[in-house]
């Protein structure tokens, strides 16, 4: 089951389905917007712990919302229902699981998880508190991945040899840095959590820590 059918099903309640939006970045943002687009969607918490996207993040919202730096007291709200998780991807698999600890259900942007060990920690916690966990792999929606997918089950592709797949964005050089001191927004042992702690530095964070293994 989707979050978006659990939604559906949910529509004609007494209540909305209430959503926190973990992470203020582009694409949490650009989530923010679609989970609205939904209806009987509320978006009531925003969590970052940069307070400038935190206070973007806000603004998101159409109605009433909550913000806190700090997702322990995001899912703490007893009355809150599922959580969108678009943080860096480090913090992918800890928030996913924080959530359904919490009761929960979570749609969690790709990668699910930094490593395999913390997706299976994953699925185990979505299973041990019966979660509805969605991973955003959005091209394994679209009409032509699901017909590709259709023509392999029914063996008109036969046997698969060999797989190819390329990617043609080109992002921008973060160019070279060195270690410095966090903004005075920037929770930076927050934000680093889960990882190996490393000294922080400009071209680590916000974008640039796609480029980082220990944060992408």
């Amino acid at each position: 089951m989707s979050l978006a059918s659990y939604v559906h099903a949910n529509v004609d309640t007494v209540k909305p389905v209430r959503v926190a939006l973990i992470g203020c970045g582009g694409r949490g943002s650009y989530l923010a917007g679609v989970f609205q687009s939904q209806p009987g969607v509320s978006l009531t918490w925003v969590c970052d712990v940069d307070t400038a996207r935190l206070q973007r993040g806000k603004k998101l919202a159409r109605g009433t919302v909550q913000a806190s730096n700090d997702i322990r007291k995001v899912l703490a709200d007893k009355t809150l229902d599922a959580c969108i998780v678009a943080t860096p991807d480090h913090w992918h698999a800890p928030a996913a699981i924080l959530a359904c600890e919490a009761g929960k259900h979570v749609y969690v942007e790709k990668p699910c998880s930094h490593n395999v060990r913390e997706g299976r920690l994953l699925v185990e916690s979505a299973r041990r508190n019966k979660r509805v966990v969605q991973h955003g792999t959005q091209v394994r929606s679209t009409p032509m991945m699901i017909e590709a997918v259709g023509l392999l089950e029914k063996g008109i592709i036969g046997d698969v040899k060999v797989s190819k797949a390329w990617n043609i964005q080109r992002r921008g050089n973060i160019g070279k840095g060195k270690p410095g001191t966090p903004p005075a927004t920037l929770d930076y042992d927050n934000w680093v959590g889960p990882a190996e702690f490393i000294p922080y530095q400009a071209n680590r964070t916000h974008s640039g820590w796609h480029w980082w293994y220990h944060f992408g």
